[in-house]
């Protein structure tokens, strides 16, 4: 007799899962479209190192500057809209950004679609709250696997495949990896649970973060070594092999970098209960991307493939393990605030680091030096990582 009303109930379960992994994808196809067509973008625009770090930096910018603005949309339109608005503005934006040739309209056009994953990074944690309560642990797991995979498809797939389909043209090319995202967001209009569902408006009326919260503050810095560390790392990864004449490594590297985080993915569903209020993943961690900063330098041909994916691992670790806390650690009304604090404080870190290892290449003229501020970043993970002893102050 229950079978019929089970049903549904099933239904959207299921459907909720693959929702949150096609969101995950969303996060990151249009942010990642960019490295492997940097040097194309380097030699139409004649940007220099340092304006190529400007770029790579702006997505960062703004989700530090929309994180806590996504959390008051969250607040005032709830979880399906804000991530519908979110996708839609990355879709918009991520396509228009070759439609000028001109550095200051590319420039924009990535703010707008910077503002528009801001506004999803902030919804994730609060969706998977809202739809999978009881799953929240494997629900963030599904999540951060789509969004790995968004992260690895753009650099695999850019160069052999989407290129040669549209002449040749890395502007058409950002336009066919927006147009999934825009698809992603008609699928979660049309499917996702509605606010009924899920919840009163009562879990929705804070949004200003606790800015006195230090821990949050620590947190937030050490995903910030995280999210420099693989963001600079893509964008200077190209430019640097083609300036010591292994250009023919680029698309190998950058999908190593990326595809390296997909066993990560896998190994932290399995085991990042037993690890998430341990310090020594994240000493490890520092450890591998700072040793793995040091082959993509000094490695050639196939070690620079394999250091790439070292970082690729060690990033992805860091990062899964940390995106599962503001949902675990947060009563329902706090999710979005703590993980707007998380994300504002993170990205903050995240965008000088591009910016000084461009400055570093253009006033020293050694291209290596550009990977010097992403080594650092993994010796400060390794000193701020005593901070996850306290993790259960988190929300309280």
């Amino acid at each position: 007799m229950h079978r019929p009303s089970d049903a549904p109930s099933q239904a959207q379960f299921l459907t909720s899962f693959l929702l949150l992994w096609l969101a995950g994808i969303g996060l990151r196809l249009t942010i990642l479209a960019v490295p492997p067509v940097i040097p194309l973008i380097h030699d139409g625009l004649k940007l220099s190192a340092t304006e190529i770090g400007i770029l790579t930096g702006l997505p960062s910018m703004l989700f530090a500057i929309a994180a806590v603005p996504g959390s008051l949309l969250i607040a005032r339109l709830g979880v399906r809209a804000a991530l519908v608005v979110g996708l839609m503005l990355t879709a918009i934006g991520g396509a228009l950004r070759g439609v000028l040739p001109e550095v200051s309209w590319l420039y924009a056009m990535t703010v707008a679609m910077g503002a528009g994953v801001a506004i999803m990074q902030v919804t994730m944690p609060t969706t998977v709250r809202a739809w999978l309560p009881h799953r929240i642990g494997f629900a963030t797991a599904v999540y951060t696997n789509g969004l790995l995979i968004g992260e690895l498809l753009p650099v695999a797939l850019m160069l052999p495949l989407v290129l040669p389909m549209v002449g040749g043209s890395w502007q058409w090319g950002f336009v066919a990896w927006s147009v999934p995202v825009g698809a992603i967001a008609l699928l979660v209009l049309a499917f996702a649970p509605r606010p009924a569902e899920i919840g009163s408006m009562a879990a929705r009326r804070r949004w200003w973060p606790d800015w006195r919260d230090r821990l949050i503050w620590r947190l937030g810095i050490m995903l910030g070594t995280i999210n420099a560390t693989y963001f600079a790392t893509n964008a200077f990864l190209p430019d640097y092999l083609r300036s010591n004449g292994q250009g023919e490594w680029i698309s190998a590297a950058l999908s190593g970098l990326n595809a390296g985080q997909i066993p990560a993915s896998f190994l932290l569903l399995a085991v990042a209960g037993r690890l998430e209020r341990k310090a020594w993943p994240y000493v490890i961690c520092g450890l591998l991307c700072l040793l793995a900063t040091v082959g993509i330098v000094f490695g050639t041909g196939a070690w620079i493939v394999v250091a790439a994916t070292v970082q690729g691992f060690a990033a992805a670790a860091i990062l899964i393990l940390v995106l599962a806390l503001p949902p675990l650690l947060s009563p329902p009304d706090d999710v979005h605030r703590v993980t707007a604090a998380m994300f504002t404080i993170s990205y903050s870190c995240a965008v000088i680091v591009p910016v000084l290892s461009g400055m570093a290449w253009d006033i020293s003229g050694i291209a290596g030096l550009a990977f010097a501020p992403i080594a650092a970043c993994g010796i400060l993970l390794v000193i701020l990582a005593p901070a996850i002893n306290h993790v259960r102050a988190v929300g309280s």
